[in-house]
């Protein structure tokens, strides 16, 4: 995240590093996952995080997939990571109105985080949230510049909003905050943040909204691919882009691999992380894919 001045859960646990990959699948292994993370060229820690997993609950099957993208420091991207999709499935409306329960969950997961700035420190992240619901339905949110982009029937489709000082100037300014845009940079909320909407960041929370937004659709058979990737990806590669390279390969981590390999080639300089999801769909596409 660009601020003017995970690290990792997965089925496969924490831990830190310059990079991390991985994999898993659903209960039935019909449909999978693969992720990668690259820690960018500032001096700074790793700042991204992200989740991959999928689980059994009420007699469901989740899929829980997000990439947090922190800025001046990594508390909060990881106070996301262990607490936001357990506050989205605490609560009660959450089978019965999931858009509600995620609004909700967003909300209440940013004011705890402003309220323990003394612990968590005055930083903030994006994130980009996606929950699979059976293998059926996909509920994908956002707020931020961290994006999610889906495959299916041939259409690559953007799931999330790119919340921009630009594109958001006037809820800024009617909140008494300011957007620059000085030669050589990008806009920035008062001068400093590169995104409108964000978790935490106290010091502007008041010019700033957290409130996510959430898109929703059916997931099958021509379902292919789901991308959920941190602005360090997207800076340097279009969602066609991105979505052609992971088609080309059988293995979701190879893919995710692949993707932040070819950022770093394309000169991002930001940490990169991805989540590539393969779903049933794509099995018709393996006489094709590479290994």
């Amino acid at each position: 995240m660009d601020w003017l001045c995970c690290f990792n859960s997965s089925q496969h646990g924490g831990g830190r590093s310059s990079s991390t990959s991985g994999k898993g699948k659903s209960h039935e292994g019909i449909m999978r996952f693969g992720f990668s993370l690259v820690k960018g060229k500032a001096s700074h820690p790793m700042e991204d995080y992200h989740v991959a997993k999928f689980m059994q609950i009420q007699g469901h099957e989740l899929g829980l997939f997000a990439i947090y993208d922190g800025h001046l420091g990594d508390s909060v991207p990881a106070y996301l990571q262990k607490h936001l999709f357990a506050n989205i499935l605490k609560e009660e409306e959450f089978w019965v109105d999931p858009r509600r329960a995620i609004s909700k969950a967003y909300d209440k997961t940013d004011q705890a985080i402003l309220s323990r700035t003394a612990d968590l420190g005055r930083g903030g992240s994006t994130a980009v949230t996606a929950i699979l619901i059976n293998g059926k339905s996909l509920w994908v949110a956002n707020v931020g510049d961290s994006r999610a982009v889906l495959s299916s029937r041939g259409q690559t489709r953007q799931m999330t909003t790119d919340h921009e000082p630009n594109t958001e100037r006037g809820s800024i300014e009617n909140r008494g905050g300011f957007v620059s845009n000085m030669p050589g940079d990008v806009p920035r909320v008062n001068g400093q943040l590169a995104v409108s909407r964000a978790f935490g960041d106290k010091s502007l929370k008041s010019h700033l909204r957290s409130d996510p937004d959430i898109q929703n659709t059916k997931v099958d058979g021509n379902t292919d691919v789901l991308v959920l990737a941190s602005d360090g990806l997207w800076k340097v590669m279009t969602n066609q882009e991105a979505v052609d390279i992971a088609k080309r390969f059988k293995d979701p981590q190879k893919a995710a691999k692949q993707l932040t390999t070819e950022a770093v080639k394309r000169d991002s300089k930001d940490d990169i992380s991805c989540v590539v999801v393969r779903f049933r769909g794509q099995n018709r596409l393996n006489h094709i894919a590479l290994g």
